[in-house]
């Protein structure tokens, strides 16, 4: 569409618009999928006590969702402040950014200074299990090792010895056993990690999205602010 002199700052403002929602519809989805995904959902899911994973699977979720809801408010916000002109909204579309930010910047830092913590539960859930299954032989043990062997392809772990324990021979798949698998604590924290620092690294793309939606958002106020007291000047009433 062709926009005019006066229309222009309408028209700059929906590319970013468009940004922001993709941004935000990309959180949403890499939060659906790492919550209901087969490798997370399956630790989450095996019944412990103990099992510190699955607060952090929920609340990640959780946060992700409401953080993807608030970004997409922000540039609806935005836009509309932007055709409507009208500061209320704008000052409503500057509210949802600094608000996704207060939150993004607590959970990179989480995230930086808990570097290990999600590997580590997930991989304290395994041991757990696997430990459990080696010394009883409860057939519900057996069926979530087995169930995690089948997600992540790996098989057991692996004694420096280089033995295979009873466990692997009832738990892990033929082709597995037979072909030396994978040791599954390095399978879990290698597939963990990678997942982990993509989610470090989309954080960090929010964050400078959010700063740059809050100047956004700012300059938009002033310049309707402004232009609206440009507007009364030259006019005058004689009485």
């Amino acid at each position: 569409f062709v926009c005019t002199q006066q229309d222009l700052l309408p028209c700059k403002s929906f590319p970013e618009t468009l940004l922001f929602q993709l941004l935000g519809l990309s959180i949403a989805t890499l939060s659906t999928v790492t919550h209901y995904g087969l490798h997370f959902s399956l630790i989450s899911n095996i019944s412990l006590n103990s099992n510190a994973y699955r607060a952090i699977h929920h609340t990640a979720f959780y946060f992700g969702i409401c953080l993807s809801m608030t970004l997409i408010l922000a540039a609806l916000l935005s836009s509309a402040a932007t055709v409507r002109e009208s500061q209320c909204l704008t000052a409503m579309g500057f509210f949802c950014f600094a608000l996704a930010f207060c939150g993004l910047i607590p959970a990179a830092c989480w995230r930086y200074t808990h570097s290990t913590e999600v590997e580590d539960s997930m991989m304290d859930v395994y041991d757990f299990v696997y430990e459990e299954v080696r010394r009883n032989t409860s057939s519900f043990r057996r069926h979530e090792l087995t169930a995690i062997h089948e997600a992540f392809l790996c098989c057991g772990k692996h004694s420096p010895f280089g033995d295979t324990t009873n466990v692997e021979n009832k738990t892990c798949p033929e082709d597995q056993v037979h072909g030396e698998g994978q040791d599954c604590l390095q399978e879990i924290q290698d597939l963990v990690k990678k997942h982990m620092d993509f989610v470090f690294s989309l954080l960090g793309i929010a964050i400078g999205f959010t700063v740059y939606g809050m100047i956004l958002t700012s300059f938009l106020w002033f310049s309707i602010h402004f232009s609206s007291n440009l507007y009364r000047k030259g006019k005058y009433i004689l009485r």
